[in-house]
């Protein structure tokens, strides 16, 4: 199947109509997210293009050895790509580094990997969804920025079986945020994560599935609009 290459145009205008909404949509959350300020969608704008160019590259940011791949994500949600962020952003960088690979942390990326192994036959929506919940329940993958890096964590993972990538929208913002906080307050191993977090998995991957069908609709739709008046502008005058 092929990859779809990302739309950064349509990503940005569906993030910036979110943060132009975000004062109404963040009074409907159950839990209250920090203010969509103009960094936080331009620093997340980055993330989407590093996975554009993973999918182009063919490089699997989840294969064993890749994983730097993945911190870069997380840096750049974090810092963008400024090299005086990246400086103020060091003493973070390093202690994210020792913590991501800590073996001992089982919010670590060998959790993740082993996570990975154990799911590998399942359906991508639901494989999307597991990864998200592995990252972002207690201990998180990274100290900061675990709901945005998993976005793109996702989105690598439709985009790479040929779905839309996932993208917050106005629509989907509350079916997002609600069942995220539910999962950041499972710790993994205990018992209230072994009761919660398959039901969490299942409702977040409907979600997922839900939301790129949606998306894949309205794209193949967009892309008719297009051949027909293309189509309709190449026929000769007639007269």
């Amino acid at each position: 199947m092929p990859k779809t290459r990302l739309d950064l145009s349509a990503i940005e205008a569906s993030l910036r109509a979110v943060q132009r909404d975000f004062a109404r949509i963040n009074a409907s959350l159950d839990t209250p997210r920090d203010p969509l300020r103009d960094v936080v969608v331009d620093n997340l704008l980055a993330g989407y293009e590093y996975v554009g160019s993973l999918l182009a590259a063919d490089i699997d940011p989840l294969a064993r050895g890749n994983s730097k791949h993945l911190l870069q994500l997380n840096l750049l949600v974090l810092c963008g790509t400024s090299d005086l962020a990246y400086e103020d952003c060091a003493p973070h960088i390093r202690e994210t580094e020792r913590r991501f690979y800590a073996d001992s942390n089982p919010g670590g990326v060998r959790a993740l990997m082993n996570y990975l192994a154990d799911h590998k036959e399942d359906r991508v929506c639901r494989r999307a969804a597991g990864v998200f919940i592995q990252m972002l329940s207690a201990p998180q993958l990274f100290i900061e920025g675990n709901h945005r890096t998993g976005a793109l964590v996702m989105s690598y993972l439709l985009c790479r079986e040929g779905r839309p990538p996932f993208v917050l929208s106005v629509d989907n913002a509350k079916a997002f945020f609600d069942p995220a906080s539910l999962v950041k307050g499972c710790r993994k191993r205990s018992f209230t994560a072994l009761l919660e977090i398959p039901k969490l998995r299942k409702r977040f991957a409907a979600f997922i599935e839900k939301e790129t069908d949606q998306r894949s609709t309205e794209r193949r739709s967009s892309d008719r609009r297009v051949s027909d008046r293309r189509a309709t502008e190449r026929k000769p005058a007639t007269g």
